[in-house]
C-alpha cells in the first residue's frame, strides 16, 4: 500500500512539473512547483524603502564622496580687499573650482565639524527615534538648544533641527550619546569616515567643535575649505538634511511647557532671503573666527562656497556667488 501511495505521489509531481515547464514555454511566467518555498519579495525587485516617520524613505545609502574638485585658474577674481584666510568657490555637480584662497589649509572649523555629525547621526538613525537627554548634555559650553529636559526624549529628527539651525552643542552631545553610547566612540567614528572619504586635512576632537580652553592654542578639530566643499554635497544628497539646513526658522513639537519649541538658522543668507540659498552650516570661534559653508542654487547650477575665517560671511559669500553664477551663465 505504502509502495503504491509513494508511486501516485511522484505521478503527480512529474505532470505537475510538465506542465511547468509548458506554461513557462508559452510565456506564462514564473509558477511554484509543488513542494518549493514561495518567492521572497526581494526576487521580484528591490523592497520598498522603510518609511521615516514623516520624513520619506530612510536613505541607507553607505555614505560616499560624490564630488572630485577640479582646481584650475580661478574664473573669477578675488572681490576681497580683507579675504578670509581660506575659502573656495565650486560648482557642486561638476566640481569645477571657480574661485579658491588657501584651499587646503588645515584650520579650526568650530561648529562646521556638525556637518559630520550630521551625517552620521542621520546615517544611522530614522527620524522617529527618541534621544534621552543626559546630563553629558546639559553640561554643554558654547551655544545650545537650551531648554532640554534632563531625563526625557525628544525626537531624533527634532534634535537634529536643533544641532543644524542654532547649533546647539548640547544636542550634538546627546546625539552622539545616542548613536554610540559615548561621544569618545562618536568621534572615532567621526575620524574614521572622515578617512574613508580622503578628507586628508580633517580631524575631529568633538562632535559639536567648540573648544575648551585647553584647545585655544591647537584647535582640535580642524579642516580645509577643498574638504567642507566635500561634505557640503554629500549632505545635500542626503534627503532628510537637505531639508533641514534649508529652513529659515521651524517649530517642531517638544517637551516643554507649551509643547512646542521654535529654532532658528544662523545662515546669514537664509536669514536675508537670499535667492536660492539651500543653506547648510556657520560656525564660530575665537580660534576659528566666522566660518560659512553655503549652496545656493540658481538655473538649474547649485555654487558651493566656504569661508574659513571671514571678516563678513555673509558679504563675501554673496559676492563671490553673484561672480560665480554670472561666470557659468545662471542669472
Amino acid at each position: 500500500m505504502l509502495v503504491r501511495w509513494a508511486a501516485w505521489i511522484a505521478a503527480a509531481t512529474s505532470v505537475a512539473l510538465v506542465a511547468a515547464l509548458v506554461l513557462l514555454s508559452r510565456g506564462g511566467g514564473s509558477v511554484a512547483l509543488p513542494g518549493a518555498p514561495e518567492a521572497s519579495a526581494s526576487s521580484e525587485g528591490p523592497a520598498a524603502p522603510e518609511l521615516d516617520a514623516g520624513n520619506g524613505p530612510i536613505d541607507d545609502r553607505p555614505i560616499a564622496a560624490p564630488l572630485r574638485l577640479r582646481f584650475g585658474p580661478d574664473r573669477i577674481a578675488s572681490p576681497f580687499r580683507a579675504p578670509p584666510r581660506a575659502g573656495l568657490l565650486v560648482d557642486l555637480d561638476s566640481g569645477e573650482v571657480l574661485w579658491s584662497r588657501s584651499p587646503r589649509r588645515d584650520l579650526p572649523i568650530a561648529s562646521l565639524t556638525k556637518i559630520m555629525t550630521a551625517l552620521l547621526v542621520e546615517h544611522r538613525s530614522p527620524a522617529r527615534d527618541r534621544v534621552r537627554i543626559t546630563r553629558e548634555a546639559l553640561a554643554y559650553q558654547g551655544s545650545g538648544v537650551g531648554v532640554l529636559p534632563r531625563g526625557k526624549t525628544v525626537q531624533l529628527e527634532t534634535m537634529l533641527y536643533g544641532l543644524m539651525l542654532p547649533s546647539g552643542n548640547d544636542a550634538a552631545i546627546a546625539l552622539a550619546q545616542h548613536v554610540w553610547g559615548t561621544v569618545s566612540r562618536f568621534v572615532d567614528h567621526m575620524n574614521a569616515q572622515a578617512r574613508a572619504l580622503g578628507l586628508r586635512c580633517t580631524r575631529f576632537d568633538s562632535p559639536s567643535g567648540f573648544e575648551e580652553v585647553r584647545y585655544q592654542r591647537q584647535a582640535a578639530n580642524r579642516s580645509c575649505a577643498a574638504d567642507l566643499a566635500v561634505l557640503a554635497r554629500i549632505l545635500l544628497d542626503r534627503p532628510r538634511l537637505a531639508r533641514i539646513v534649508r529652513h529659515r526658522s521651524v517649530v517642531r513639537r517638544f517637551p516643554i511647557k507649551g509643547g512646542r519649541l521654535e529654532l532658528y538658522n544662523h545662515n546669514p543668507l537664509l536669514k536675508e532671503r537670499y535667492p536660492g540659498t539651500l543653506g547648510i552650516k556657520t560656525g564660530y570661534t575665537d580660534a576659528a573666527g566666522r566660518c560659512l559653508v553655503a549652496a545656493v542654487e540658481r538655473d538649474g547650477r547649485r555654487l558651493g562656497v566656504v569661508l574659513l575665517h571671514s571678516p563678513d560671511p555673509g558679504r563675501q559669500a554673496k559676492a563671490l556667488l553673484r561672480r560665480g553664477f554670472a561666470a557659468v551663465g545662471a542669472r
